[in-house]
């Protein structure tokens, strides 16, 4: 699963701040379809101009989609135009302060319930590959944007940036890279075993793509308040 960037989500979500577009984007709630600029305008008795400016600004940032469509018996040359049509979008954006990602947490636990009922493997099994699985897909996508030949401190910025992404907040500390915040907090308080085993193999596969498992070796060490992984030298 490909997750919006932190910016992205938080354009997302600062866009409602201004009214009319809260009112616009409740509008397609409401009516779940494809809708176009005159309807939107007619229906929160604005002017087209202004409704169709804040049905762009909406989809710029993810809220809305788009498609064009001409108006039913209208075909061929002297048709006119498509008329551009709206919905909202299938998409979610969530913002939390600290980061946090359940959706995530979500994803790796229901795939690994459901790969161990496949498997008859345990859960913790399954739960500890799937999470790896997925560190490593973050790891080689990071990987993929290096020279083929990375340095020391390529590897460790790709890493960083990694890190980041997935909020875990990380700071750089004698030597090693500590994780400032867990993105799993509130399941990591209930179920601190589970989710911190789940944090160690997702980052062990984060530094499995990366291909810098010696430079980059996860470990539990676990340090109120900070995230229970530190990352170091194998």
């Amino acid at each position: 699963m490909a997750l919006p960037s932190r910016d992205a989500r938080i354009a997302g979500v600062a866009a409602l701040d201004q009214p009319l577009r809260r009112d616009l984007y409740a509008l397609m709630a409401e009516l779940d379809t494809w809708v176009g600029r005159d309807e939107a305008a007619e229906r929160l008795s604005v002017p087209r101009s202004v409704a169709a400016f804040h049905l762009d600004k909406l989809t710029e940032v993810g809220l809305l989609e788009v498609r064009y469509e001409r108006p039913p018996g209208k075909a061929g040359p002297g048709a006119g135009r498509p008329a551009k049509l709206y919905r909202r979008a299938r998409s979610e954006l969530t913002v939390s302060v600290p980061e946090r990602q359940y959706e995530l947490a979500g994803e790796i636990l229901a795939d690994a319930v459901r790969a161990a009922a496949d498997t008859g493997c345990p859960v913790r099994e399954a739960l500890s590959r799937v999470a790896r699985e997925k560190g490593s897909e973050v790891g080689a996508a990071a990987r993929a944007d290096l020279p083929r030949r990375p340095s020391g401190r390529a590897l460790r910025d790709a890493a960083m940036s990694a890190l980041r992404e997935l909020g875990f907040e990380p700071r750089e500390h004698r030597g090693e890279i500590a994780l400032a915040n867990c993105p799993f907090h509130r399941l990591m308080e209930r179920h601190t075993l589970l989710i911190c085993g789940m944090n160690l193999d997702l980052l062990t596969g984060l530094a499995d793509g990366l291909e810098a498992s010696d430079r980059l070796a996860p470990r539990l060490d676990p340090e109120p308040p900070m995230c229970c992984v530190r990352i170091g030298p194998a």
